[in-house]
Order: structure tokens, then C-alpha cells, then sequence
């Protein structure tokens, strides 16, 4: 466990090119105010302005490979730029509208055929494409073995039936990346017999439901009941009955990036905190000047702090073709606890006008608590790092 390599040393060689990622996505972020997030959040209003800004500086390509029109950067550098959208006050509704541009994609990518990826990754890199993501069935939770849309071939295409829930931009997204069963469960091999389809997000065959939530209200949330929608053979994903294992491999680069988006946000809200604190008077004298007000925003950076050095330094490990399972999971739990915590504290400090929507804090702790729930929850990660980590025995 102790054995890891010299994070600091690889960081330092990319600090230069890091730290112009991120004021140049910081730059372009700072274009969008505090109110102009408050109008989206009330009016449930997709971000299209903020969307369309970034696409046009490139930014959605920042990990494609250059010959697919990308940027061909890490993951490192993916990272700082989303920690930067939520730190600029966009919080998860702006941080969410670039991440499904950047990681859905990846099984394509990764696993996808040439002429697939001809066809598909261009659309993702200058924007033109939004993609809805169906994995998760209200039925399964998180037990994916268990899920129930279907997929059957039929001559050169598949039919794919069944539900799925939580797919984010659904109601605007004209493709589908589905996880489907092509075969029944195994029960010595349950996670095999699924298969990842490009599809066409066809109004004809799908059904789309918003779902009504906390947060995050400007990047919508789905239930989509699937009837007969066909996909043809050369839009399956790599390998029939594999589309698990390729699905995993996007999975640590994501509980990277947001763990630095919940992160982004934390200092966020810090930051309101602590002009507040500084500038609001009681008792003649300022709140900060008080430890009960100032101590725990310090505990909360300091939280952050560290929940980001891990986070980066997964980054790189994986940036590096390095193994970063423990590390990624690691950042996941640290850093959506770190942002969580910092925006409750910085409601806490801003007292009950931060609770009336006065300033912009409960707009950012709705958000962020979305990320001790998905996209894997806090306990998954303890059974993680639990069983693979420690090697306690599996639990789930």
C-alpha cells in the first residue's frame, strides 16, 4: 500500500502547463455570474450560453486525441479545468454541463471502432453532440448485474427494450450510450452479458420523464422507458457481452473529476464565507473575528486541500498509465465530503439569509450533496477500499 510513485515530481514537471489550464478555464468561466447560474437553477434552463463558449475555445476535446480534432491532454489537466468551473460559482449545474461533454465518451474511445469513432468523437470535441448516459434501472440500484433492459439481434441491428433511470440531458440529447443484457445473468460471472450501444435517442422508441430533484436543475435528470429502439450493428461498443468491463474503464478518471468539481464548489462557498465573515458586523466587531466562525471554515481548507492533493495525484498516476483504483476512490469520498462540508459551514456562517436563497450558498450545498450519492456513493467507496484495499472480506 505504501508503495506509490513520486507524485511531487511528476506534478512539478506539469505545474506550468496545469496552471495555465486553469486560468484559462477559469477566464472563460468567470464570463458567466453568480446570477446568470441563479436564472438557470430557477428556470431549470439548460446552459447552452455556457456550453457553446466552451466548445468554441476547444475545451470539450481537452482529453480527445488530436487526430479526433482534440486538445490530447491528460487527465490532470481535465480535472483542474472542472475544479474551476465549480470554484467560479457554476457549481455542479456548469461543472455537470462540461462533464458529460468529456467522460461519457470514453467507452467509445477506448473500445469503439475506427469507423465509430470517425463517426461519433468529432460531434463530442466541438459540441454539437449531447449524449445521454443509460446505465443506472430503478430496479438494480447499484447491483448493475441486475439490470433488465434487453438488447436482440435481429439480421444487422438490435432492439433494445426496457428502463432506464437518472440519465442525465435526455431531454435534450439526440444520442444514448445504453448498457443492455444480451444474455441472461451468469451467476458465476454476473457482470458479464451486458453490452454498451451508440444510439440514437429516438422520441418514436423512448419515452422521456425529467425527475423533479434538489439540485442541479439546470442539467436534467430522466427516467427513460425504452420500446423497440433499434441500433444498428456498427454502433455496438467493442466486444458483445464485455460492455461492464469497458464501462469501467471510465470510471476512475470520473470519481476524479468529481472529486475536484465538489472540491471547485467548497472553495466556492468558502470564499463567500469568508468576505462575509470579514465584512459582516455584530456585536461590534466582525464575525470572523469570532473562533467559533473562524475555525471551522479553516478545518473546511484544509479539507479541501487535502482532498485535492490526493485527487491530483490519482490523476497523474493514471495520466501516467499507472494503477489508481485506490487512489481515485480515495478522492471521490475525500473530496465530495470536503465540498460538502465547506458549503454547510458557509451556510452555517451565513447564517438564516443563506437559508432564504439571500446569497448563493444553498444553491451551491444542494448541488454539491448530489456527489456523496453518485455517481457512486460514499459507502461503495469504504466497501472498495475495505475489501480491495485492505483486504477485508467482500461485503457486497
Amino acid at each position: 500500500m505504501s508503495d506509490v510513485p513520486n507524485y511531487f515530481a511528476v506534478y512539478s514537471a506539469r505545474e506550468e502547463q496545469l496552471n495555465d489550464v486553469r486560468q484559462a478555464a477559469r477566464t472563460l468561466a468567470d464570463k458567466f455570474d453568480l446570477a446568470y447560474w441563479r436564472e438557470c437553477d430557477k428556470e431549470s434552463k439548460y446552459p447552452w450560453d455556457f456550453v457553446n463558449a466552451f466548445a468554441e475555445a476547444g475545451w470539450m476535446g481537452i482529453m480527445m486525441p488530436e487526430e479526433y480534432g482534440g486538445m490530447g491532454l491528460g487527465l490532470a489537466e481535465a480535472a483542474v479545468m472542472l475544479r474551476e468551473i465549480g470554484a467560479s460559482g457554476a457549481g455542479m449545474s456548469g461543472a455537470s454541463a462540461m462533464h458529460f461533454y468529456v467522460f461519457p465518451p470514453a467507452p467509445i474511445l477506448r473500445h469503439g471502432s475506427e469507423d465509430l469513432k470517425r463517426r461519433a468523437l468529432p460531434g463530442f470535441v466541438n459540441g454539437t453532440t449531447l449524449m445521454a448516459f443509460g446505465v443506472t434501472e430503478p430496479t438494480a440500484g447499484v447491483d448493475t448485474s441486475r439490470i433488465k433492459t434487453r438488447a436482440e439481434k435481429k439480421g444487422d441491428r438490435w432492439i433494445i427494450n426496457g428502463q432506464k433511470v437518472w440519465s442525465t440531458n435526455a431531454q435534450n440529447a439526440t444520442k444514448y450510450l445504453i448498457l443492455a443484457r444480451t444474455s441472461p445473468r451468469d451467476e458465476k460471472r454476473p457482470l458479464d452479458g451486458m453490452t454498451l450501444f451508440y444510439a440514437d435517442l429516438d422520441r418514436k422508441h423512448c419515452e422521456v420523464r425529467v425527475i423533479d430533484k434538489l439540485g442541479r436543475a439546470a442539467v436534467d435528470s430522466n427516467e427513460v422507458f425504452i420500446d423497440g429502439l433499434e441500433v444498428p450493428e456498427e454502433n455496438v461498443i467493442g466486444e458483445v457481452g464485455k460492455g461492464f468491463s469497458h464501462l469501467l474503464d471510465g470510471l476512475n478518471p470520473e470519481r476524479v473529476v468529481v472529486a475536484m468539481e465538489a472540491i471547485g464548489i467548497g472553495y466556492a462557498a468558502l470564499d463567500m464565507a469568508v468576505q462575509y465573515a470579514n465584512e459582516r458586523v455584530v456585536f461590534d466587531r466582525p464575525i470572523g473575528k469570532n473562533q467559533a466562525v473562524a475555525n471551522p471554515l479553516a478545518e473546511c481548507w484544509m479539507r479541501l486541500q487535502g482532498a485535492e492533493s490526493v485527487a491530483l495525484h490519482a490523476a497523474m498516476l493514471y495520466d501516467n498509465h499507472q494503477s489508481c483504483g485506490p487512489q481515485a476512490n480515495t478522492a471521490k469520498f475525500l473530496g465530495a465530503d470536503a465540498g460538502y462540508q465547506a458549503c454547510d459551514q458557509a451556510m452555517q456562517t451565513h447564517g438564516g439569509f443563506a437559508y432564504a436563497k439571500e446569497y448563493h450558498i444553498e444553491r451551491l450545498w444542494r448541488e454539491v450533496r448530489l456527489l456523496r450519492l453518485a455517481p457512486v456513493s460514499q459507502e461503495m467507496v469504504c466497501n472498495f477500499v475495505a475489501h480491495k484495499v485492505l483486504g477485508l472480506p467482500k461485503s457486497y
